[in-house]
């Protein structure tokens, strides 16, 4: 018998240290991967970082009157508001990236179904989360921002400081992003058996009056913010729903034990 032979009968290489020392190796090399990434795409935003701290203030600066500016109130927060954004602008488009990076590291032990459910999860959770982001950028702001404008009392300069302006816009964002991904929700609440289309139906009262709670919790408090977040969350309520019955017949269908490759 030749050692090659010898090496494969071992049984110490069917322990189960070899592949978990595999797996660290391997969940290293994607981490390594994702940071690089997200590094690049900070290097190459620093040079821009005030013209998108500009590009984010626009909202508040066309509400404001003639002659109206943010300010400064810290020493460094000419420097710390722009970075920040640069750094948060950064995450945001090297999402992809990084959720690529985790799809690669566990999708080789997933089955073909569930390949075929969680890849299109993972994308509409990524594509809901943008459109709940530019939502809350074109359309919100303006009317948040207006709204406070003209609540201002007489004799008071709207000045804001450039750190707690980045950090409202930030928030909101946030807010407005999670809060889109109720269809993403449902679904995987579908899916892990909790909950039927039929329930989803039968909660829809409920679902939506929860939903205007949340959107007088998270919103500026005036009428129109909060109406410009509920009503999306209702529709997408609705789309989840529809998402749901979806992936119910999906698990109806028999098993497919194959992994993919």
């Amino acid at each position: 018998m030749s050692d090659a032979d010898s090496r494969s009968g071992d049984p110490n290489d069917y322990s189960p240290e070899p592949r978990l020392l595999d797996h660290l190796i391997e969940l290293r090399a994607r981490l390594l991967r994702g940071v690089a990434g997200l590094m690049v795409v900070l290097v190459c935003l620093l040079p821009f970082a005030n013209k998108l701290y500009h590009f984010l203030a626009t909202p508040l600066l066309a509400k404001l009157p003639a002659g109206s500016q943010l300010i400064a109130v810290e020493v460094a927060s000419p420097f710390a508001a722009p970075l920040k954004l640069a750094f948060f602008a950064a995450l945001m488009i090297s999402m992809p990236w990084l959720l690529y990076q985790a799809w690669a590291f566990v999708a080789p032990g997933l089955y073909k179904r569930e390949k075929r459910l969680a890849l299109p999860l993972l994308v509409s959770a990524l594509v809901l989360f943008y459109a709940g982001c530019a939502f809350a950028f074109f359309l919100v702001l303006p009317s948040v921002f207006g709204f406070l404008v003209k609540v201002t009392p007489v004799g008071v300069s709207m000045m804001t400081d450039i750190n707690a302006y980045l950090d409202f816009v930030l928030v909101l964002f946030l807010a407005f992003g999670i809060s889109f991904e109720v269809p993403v929700a449902l679904v995987i609440l579908a899916l892990l058996g909790w909950v039927t289309p039929a329930q989803l139906k039968e909660a829809r009262g409920y679902a939506i009056v929860g939903i205007f709670i949340i959107a007088a919790v998270i919103t500026p408090p005036d009428v129109v913010s909060q109406l410009m977040l509920a009503i999306p969350m209702c529709v997408l309520y609705e789309l989840g729903i529809i998402a749901a019955k979806w992936v119910a017949s999906e698990r109806a269908r028999p098993a497919d034990d194959a992994h993919g490759s």
